[in-house]
């Protein structure tokens, strides 16, 4: 067992989180129990995900998406009462990191989602690397339109939707985890063949067409499964803790 709050410092240091101006808390959101042994990661903190914590006894749930986001209702009534009574009554800490995990060079969801699809990371459009999470780099070869769609299908289990903004080889390629859709014109001034995120809007379609540049919709939770079990496998290499992920299956 080791303390809690060797953990959280461990993880603040990691992913540099003071360095955010986020629309969340991040770190500790709800506290629990002062030693932990079990921690479970995933990618939001729902009730399902809950659930499963208090089933395997953890003692800590480290998501990406936490509570308390900016302009939410405050008062702790329905969804939230039980979400936040679950946490309590069990004594389960909620540790989460929103922005400072997808920036995170090596361990976050933009740095592992290009792992998982074989993409080479250059840097960051909007930051310098490790702060910015507009990230840009090359696939392994050059491939149409088509053969991008169909190796993130394989790769991500689901099919992305897809926006031809032209009809050459994708060589330069951008992408930001999540719903970053809007990210897309930052993208394209950057002079990339294609975009990567997770969600679309009615106007990203016409935002890609007429900036000639692909955008594929590959879904934001299954985007974003990868940072927060790859910050927990590296917990578990540094400390005396068991480590369990699981995947809540979210469609979008």
């Amino acid at each position: 067992m080791i303390a809690r709050n060797i953990l959280i410092h461990a993880m603040e240091d990691l992913l540099g989180s003071n360095r955010f101006k986020d629309y969340t808390i991040n770190g500790l959101q709800v506290e629990g129990c002062e030693r932990l042994e079990k921690i479970m990661t995933g990618v939001t903190a729902s009730q399902a995900l809950l659930d499963e914590a208090v089933a395997w006894e953890a003692d800590m749930v480290l998501v990406h998406h936490g509570y308390f986001w900016k302009n939410e209702p405050v008062a702790i009534t329905g969804m939230k009462h039980q979400r936040i009574a679950t946490l309590l009554n069990n004594d389960i800490n909620l540790v989460a990191y929103h922005l400072p995990l997808d920036a995170h060079p090596e361990l976050g969801n933009n740095a592992m989602l290009a792992k998982k699809l074989g993409w080479s990371v250059e840097g960051a459009i909007d930051a310098p690397l490790g702060e910015g999470i507009l990230f840009f780099g090359t696939p392994d070869a050059p491939m149409s339109n088509q053969a991008m769609a169909a190796h993130i299908e394989n790769v991500l289990r689901r099919p992305p939707l897809v926006i031809e903004g032209h009809n050459r080889d994708i060589r330069k390629i951008a992408w930001c985890t999540g719903g970053a859709q809007d990210m897309i014109s930052a993208a394209a001034d950057a002079g990339v063949d294609a975009f990567v995120s997770g969600e679309i809007s009615e106007r990203t379609t016409h935002l890609a067409r007429e900036q000639g540049i692909s955008y594929f919709s590959a879904g934001h939770h299954a985007t974003e499964r990868y940072g927060i079990e790859a910050l927990g496998n590296w917990l578990a290499a540094q400390y005396p803790i068991t480590h369990r992920f699981v995947d809540i299956d979210n469609p979008a």
